[in-house]
């Protein structure tokens, strides 16, 4: 299976491609184990592991982009994803809109207009592995995916894991919302308002770096010896699902948040399976 751009002859890894994908990787391994000591913590000890993850996936994220892509689509994930995500969230904090009105507690360190950079990390770090999921359920690379159905995939790709993340940071006392309902079935304390903010915000990203990116440098856009994107993002689903269950107490975020976020992850992971085997 060629999961390169259609029609468009690349290259393989080069030399530079290769050295950039190992910092991914090592920085992929990071979050793997920043993740895994953070479950096994208290949560008044959780911070650092927490910035530590965070940090150690946008550059994986960034490395993966660069990597795959080149110059170009590294430069703009930052000035989308990082900065576009700053702005909103600066927006949301202030107005009340997309998301709803709510606060961050001065919790996770520096700020910027009253937003944790570390929320602007957070955007880059899923954005990247959000538009590669929805190029490659779209078939993007086989066929001339609609423009609309990649950007779709890949909002909801991102806009889901946020089920996951909120119920998390807001029982860590990260941020609080004012009128925590109504809420998804099973997800209390985060209103709907939130995820029609995060999907809104996630179309407007999507379509920006799916605009902008353009052609793969490497033969396969998938393939993993560019970096660890495609399977950070399969790693961030499985181990929230497990983590909100065994861990958090909250099943039904296990649940809820598995089906909805799993409704792109699942079939991800089989298409990459099938890149690979």
């Amino acid at each position: 299976m060629n999961l390169g751009a259609p029609g468009v002859a690349v290259r393989g890894p080069s030399g530079g491609v290769r050295a950039l994908a190992a910092v991914a990787w090592i920085c992929g391994a990071l979050v793997v184990l920043a993740q895994i000591v953070y479950s096994r913590t208290e949560p008044d000890e959780r911070l650092f592991t927490t910035v530590a993850s965070v940090i150690a996936f946008a550059v994986a994220s960034v490395c993966d982009a660069l990597a795959r892509f080149g110059p170009r689509a590294a430069v703009l994930l930052v000035a989308v994803a990082g900065g576009g995500g700053l702005l909103a969230e600066t927006i949301g904090v202030h107005t009340g809109f997309p998301f709803g009105d709510y606060r961050y507690t001065g919790t996770l360190g520096l700020e910027v207009a009253g937003v944790p950079v570390v929320v602007a990390l957070a955007w880059v770090m899923m954005s990247w592995p959000a538009l590669l999921v929805g190029r490659a359920l779209a078939g993007w690379s086989r066929v001339s995916a609609p423009f609309w159905l990649v950007v779709g995939i890949s909002a909801w790709a991102l806009a889901s894991w946020d089920v996951f993340l909120d119920p998390q940071m807001v029982d860590a006392g990260h941020w609080e919302w004012a009128g925590p309902s109504p809420a998804l079935p099973g997800v209390d304390g985060i209103p709907l308002t939130n995820y029609a903010g995060w999907l809104l915000v996630s179309v407007l990203m999507m379509t920006a770096l799916h605009r902008g990116v353009g052609r793969p440098r490497v033969t396969r856009e998938l393939d993993l010896r560019a970096g660890p994107a495609p399977v950070l993002y399969l790693w961030t689903y499985g181990s929230s699902v497990w983590a909100h269950a065994a861990f958090f107490g909250r099943p039904m975020v296990s649940l809820v948040a598995g089906l909805l976020m799993g409704l792109v992850a699942v079939p991800f992971a089989v298409s990459l399976w099938r890149a690979h085997r």
